[in-house]
Order: C-alpha cells, then structure tokens, then sequence
C-alpha cells in the first residue's frame, strides 16, 4: 500500500502547484497573489516582492505596494513593468499605486485559453505519476514481492485516484474560468 499512498501524495502536492500557479493569474481584479512570481533585485539577491513591500489591497482595481525600505521603490517598480503584466506602477516616492485596469473581451479569452494550457499539463504531471506508479508495482512483481493479482489491484486503484485527481483539475480550471471571464 505504500505505493499508493506515495502516488496519492505527489497528486495532492501536483493539485497545491496548480492551485498556486492559478493564483498569480491575473483576472481583472486586485489580488496580492498576482505578485508572487515577480522577483525583485533586493542589494544583488532576487526576492519575490512580499518579502521586501508589503502589499495592500484598497479596493477590487487598486494595488498599493509599500517597501519597507525607500531604495527598493524603483527597483520593485521595473521589476513590476519587467514582469510584462500591462500593469503601469505609479510611484508617489514612499509608495506603489497600481491601478488594475479592466481586461478586454480579447485579453480574457486569452488568460483563459493559458490557464486551460496549464491545467493540461497539470492533468499529464498526474497522468505521469499514474504511470510510474504501474511501473514500479510492475517492477515489484517482477521481484516477487506483488502477486499478478495485487499488481492489477493496484493499477485500478490508481487509475480511480488518477480519473479523481484530473476531475478535481478540470473543476478548478473551471471555477478560475468563470473568474477570468466574469466582470
């Protein structure tokens, strides 16, 4: 069973990565999350920008980033414009005000058609860990210590926790959809 249990576990932490990628997606609203792939030069070391601004959210279509330390102003707004966001940082010489502007019919289609590219991959990463997990019970019972039965035992098992795990992808690709192209 500890295959199983080790296949099951690589699924959870594959569905945590998604749902943390979907995160940083933008969706026409303010969010903190939408940050937290822009790294930021801090004294020659990149760090992601909560770590040396603290982020706040005013309202649904304003971002206020405030450094903790003044030099960092400039550096955290290229790295916001680097980061190719269509977000333009207006910078007030103590803070970072980004307003979100809405997103486009067009622009949305196209966040949307990204994030169903990215659950895809998601979906083979688990597709992925259902395989290994066939070949290493394949491999065990070459080595006598699965029986032919707990082998094909075990790849149905796996093959239900897999169709599982590529539901639970498609309905949070789903509830990210309607985000993205929701007003």
């Amino acid at each position: 069973m500890e295959l199983y249990e080790d296949c099951e576990e690589k699924m959870k932490k594959t569905i945590s990565a998604l749902q943390e990628e979907f995160s940083a997606i933008r969706t026409g609203r303010a969010s903190a999350n939408m940050f937290d792939k822009i790294r930021v030069d801090s004294y020659g070391t990149p760090m992601p920008i909560n770590q040396v601004a603290g982020i706040s959210i005013p309202d649904a279509r304003m971002v206020v980033i405030q450094p903790w330390d003044k030099a960092m102003l400039s550096e955290i707004e290229k790295a916001i414009l680097k980061a190719n966001m269509s977000l333009t940082p207006s910078n007030d010489g103590k803070v970072i005000r980004i307003s979100i502007p809405p997103l486009t019919d067009e622009r949305r289609a196209e966040i949307a058609k990204q994030a169903k590219k990215i659950a895809e991959n998601y979906k083979v990463a688990i597709r992925n860990i259902r395989r290994d997990g066939i070949d290493e019970a394949k491999k065990q019972e070459k080595a006598g210590t699965f029986t032919e039965d707990a082998r094909k035992v075990m790849e149905d098992k796996l093959q239900k926790l897999t169709d599982n795990y590529t539901a639970q992808i498609t309905k949070i690709l789903e509830s990210k959809e309607n985000e993205i192209l929701k007003d």
